[in-house]
């Protein structure tokens, strides 16, 4: 039943970080897989390598999810390289990792995150259903945040708004089309590691804050991503619609603080401070950590 063979996945954001994660993961279970994101030499190399590693056949597709006509051309393409689509990954979206304070985000930078994370979602959900609609079968997978479940104290509104904004479109696209064949679910991630982000988050502290947070006690690895997507999409989750499936390490079922202050706060002055305030019980961050921000993101690297 987890069987994909046979079928074709899209997966959008599919350059790079948990875009490569879900494709690999599909192509592994024996579906073909198109990738589509903004970056061609990268998807076109990413195609590639996922091909040669599982045999699959595997296409690129540039696009832009927030260019309506970019997001049409990208799905008949895939139709027509393939012959049909069976499962959209709707995994493109961008953060702020400045760590700004809500008074202090604007409202351009704001907006940018939602018609990415949002409007993107929904444009692709709508252009693929129709081709699934049409066929009376289809399965998509919105790919959310557990930072979309609840407020944290990684202070982000617009990613918290928008990712909260994919968990109710994918239950309304769940009600709206589970009696023509097509399921909608979504997957909301908690913190991942890997090579790319491993050396930041040690430096910065989050690391430390994360793990304390997590009641298992440590970030996932992408290889512990793969599972919840497979299911989905395959005939396994066949009475499964409109559902939000945490892959967290338990982080979303937690009420209550972590024991250490977050660093972020410090990296925006001037300006008002959140949560400058030592409370009771928390332990102040480690000197080793980078308490200023990030060399070069948030001030000047200074010439040798």
């Amino acid at each position: 039943m987890f069987d994909l063979s046979g079928k074709t996945a899209l997966v959008t954001g599919g350059s790079y970080g948990l875009g490569v994660v879900w494709a690999t993961a599909l192509a592994e279970a024996g579906a073909d897989v198109a990738l589509t994101a903004r970056s061609k030499d990268l998807l076109e190399a990413n195609a590639k390598a996922l091909a040669d590693a599982t045999g699959r056949k595997v296409t690129a597709h540039v696009g832009d999810v927030t260019v309506d006509a970019d997001v049409e051309r990208v799905v008949a393409e895939v139709v027509e390289a393939h012959g049909k689509l069976d499962v959209l990954v709707n995994n493109a979206g961008v953060n702020d990792a400045t760590g700004k304070p809500s008074e202090q985000v604007s409202v351009a930078d704001f907006r940018q995150c939602l018609d990415v994370d949002l409007t993107g979602v929904f444009a692709f959900a709508r252009a693929a259903g129709r081709h699934m609609l049409e066929r009376g079968s289809g399965s998509i997978v919105n790919i959310s945040s557990m930072l979309g479940l609840n407020g944290s104290e990684f202070v982000n509104p617009a990613y918290h708004a928008a990712k909260a904004g994919v968990i109710n479109l994918t239950r309304l696209l769940a009600v709206e089309w589970a009696d023509r064949g097509v399921r909608v679910n979504a997957i909301a991630p908690g913190y991942f590691m890997s090579e790319m982000v491993r050396e930041g988050l040690e430096l910065t502290g989050m690391r430390m804050w994360i793990d304390s947070r997590t009641p298992m006690r440590r970030m996932g690895e992408h290889d512990e991503l793969k599972g919840a997507v497979v299911f989905l999409a395959s005939d396994a989750a066949s009475y499964i619609t409109g559902v939000t499936l945490p892959v967290d390490g338990g982080y979303s079922s937690v009420m209550g603080m972590s024991q250490f202050k977050t660093p972020h706060p410090h990296w925006n002055r001037p300006g008002p401070i959140a949560g400058d305030k030592m409370y009771p019980g928390m332990a102040p961050l480690p000197d080793a950590i980078l308490k200023d921000g990030i060399p070069g993101f948030h001030y000047p690297i200074k010439e040798a």
